[in-house]
């Protein structure tokens, strides 16, 4: 999916009820099923690569190396930048490590020629691009639980934003909700 105009960036995210989004794998898990796991494949499939800070790289590059099957092999493969002072020499196949400014190194790789940025997840890496007004898309998921603590969307003394809702409709399994949005123009 390359194309001469500017990249997108869409961010996306699992969100309990209550707004929470740390730890996923440990509220989520039950809700997703095999409409989930083609629909994730078919989202990445979307994206030429994708931006991770250092605790995402962290996890997934422990995860999907050896994991086998048809996303894991295309994650894998496909082309991932890490935004890391700390990272030197990554281990996980296909991955290139920035150490700049998150904002200008993002705002530089939106500019180039190419397919679409994904980001997974909404922590600090995520709360700094959509502060900066580099995401495109907000591709949440709704999942319905109601997580005792832990991180939310936003963070106290964070900056707001409006979005504009461009979707909304039942997710690949049952009681999942898929929300997308975009910024609000004007």
């Amino acid at each position: 999916m390359t194309r001469q105009t500017p990249r997108r960036l869409v961010l996306s995210t699992l969100v309990s009820l209550n707004g929470v989004i740390s730890e996923p794998l440990k509220w989520a898990g039950p809700y997703f099923g095999p409409g989930s796991a083609a629909a994730a494949l078919a989202a990445l499939r979307d994206h030429e690569a994708m931006l991770m800070g250092k605790r995402t790289y962290d996890i997934f590059s422990r995860q999907w190396p050896a994991t086998p099957g048809e996303y894991a092999a295309h994650l894998n493969a496909m082309r991932k930048y890490v935004f890391s002072s700390s990272l030197r020499q990554p281990a996980w196949t296909n991955t290139v490590v920035i150490g700049d400014d998150v904002v200008d190194a993002v705002a530089a790789l939106k500019r180039e020629a190419g397919g679409d940025l994904i980001v997974y997840g909404h922590g600090r890496f995520g709360q700094t691009l959509t502060a900066a007004g580099l995401v495109d898309e907000l591709a949440l998921t709704v999942v319905p639980v109601i997580v005792p603590d832990g991180d939310t969307f936003s963070r106290p003394g964070g900056t707001g934003s409006t979005w504009e809702l461009v979707s909304a409709e039942p997710g690949a399994d049952p009681g999942l909700v898929s929300l997308r949005y975009r910024p609000a123009r004007g």
